[in-house]
C-alpha cells in the first residue's frame, strides 16, 4: 500500500489519543494520529515522524500521523488502517477462489473470509507495533475485543474452518510476536488456547518506508506444541 502525500516531520507531543503536535517545516501543525493506542515507547519529543497530507480542504487536521522512526529499529508504521490494508492486498495474490473482508461470524466481524478448493478459511489481523528486544509484543493496551475475536476463531476451528491469527508487523528487523501478558493476561490465555484448537498463528513482518509498506513474507508461529492436522 501506498499514501499519496507522505511529508516529514519532529514530534513535539500529544495532547491526547486522537491528535498530536507535530514541527512541520518550522511550523507547529495539529495532526490526527491514526493510532489510538498509547504508542508511548514510540511517540517521543524530537523523533522523527512520517505523515501524509489530507486532500480533503474540510477537515480541521490537514495530516495523518502514519510512521515513527524509532532508534535502533528504523520506521515503525502505527496507521491502525495499514494492516487490513496491507492484508488485504497480499491475500489478492493468494489465488482464493474467494475473498470477502468484515465477514459476519457468531456476534463479531472477522477480518477476512476466504475459500479455496472447497475450503473455508478465516482470517483475523492484528496491527503489532510494540518492539521489546527485537521481538515484536501484542497488545500494548487491554483488548476484549482482541479476545472475543480468540474466541470466535477458536468455535470456528472447530466447525471446520481454517482459522488463523494473523499478526501484520509494520516494521523491519522483528520477525515474532508474542501475547504481551503483562498488559493483558486474557489476550495471552485465549491465543495459547486459540493454537492448541487449531488455529494457525502467523507473522507477516513488512518492507517499511516513508510512503509505503509492503508485506515481505509469511511466517508461521508455534506457541505452543505444534497443533495435529496443519
Amino acid at each position: 500500500m501506498r499514501y499519496e502525500n507522505p511529508c516529514e516531520g519532529i514530534f513535539m507531543d500529544r495532547p491526547n489519543r486522537f491528535i498530536a503536535h507535530v514541527e512541520i517545516g518550522g511550523r507547529q501543525e495539529t495532526v490526527h494520529v491514526k493510532n489510538t493506542g498509547r504508542c508511548r515507547e514510540l511517540l517521543l519529543p524530537g523523533r522523527r515522524v512520517v505523515l501524509n497530507r489530507s486532500g480533503n480542504p474540510k477537515r480541521k487536521t490537514a495530516y495523518d500521523l502514519i510512521a515513527v522512526e524509532k532508534l535502533g529499529l528504523g520506521l515503525v508504521n502505527i496507521d491502525s488502517q495499514a494492516p487490513n490494508q496491507v492484508m488485504k492486498e497480499w491475500l489478492s495474490d493468494q489465488e482464493f477462489d474467494c475473498l470477502r473482508p468484515e465477514y459476519s461470524f457468531g456476534a463479531s466481524r472477522i477480518d477476512f473470509y476466504m475459500e479455496r478448493q472447497g475450503k473455508r478459511y478465516l482470517m483475523e489481523v492484528k496491527g503489532c507495533t510494540l518492539e521489546i528486544d527485537g521481538v515484536g509484543y501484542f497488545p500494548d493496551a487491554p483488548t476484549e475485543r482482541g479476545v472475543k475475536h480468540l474466541r470466535e476463531l477458536i468455535r470456528a476451528a472447530g466447525e471446520g474452518y481454517l482459522a488463523s491469527a494473523a499478526f501484520v508487523i509494520p516494521m523491519e528487523g522483528v520477525t515474532r510476536v508474542l501475547p504481551n501478558v503483562k498488559t493483558h493476561p486474557a489476550f495471552g490465555e485465549a491465543l495459547w488456547e486459540a493454537e492448541a484448537a487449531g488455529v494457525r498463528i502467523l507473522y507477516f513482518p513488512c518492507k517499511v518506508e516513508a510512503g509505503s509498506l509492503v508485506i515481505d513474507r509469511e511466517l508461521t508461529a508455534r506457541l505452543n506444541p505444534p497443533v495435529q492436522g496443519w
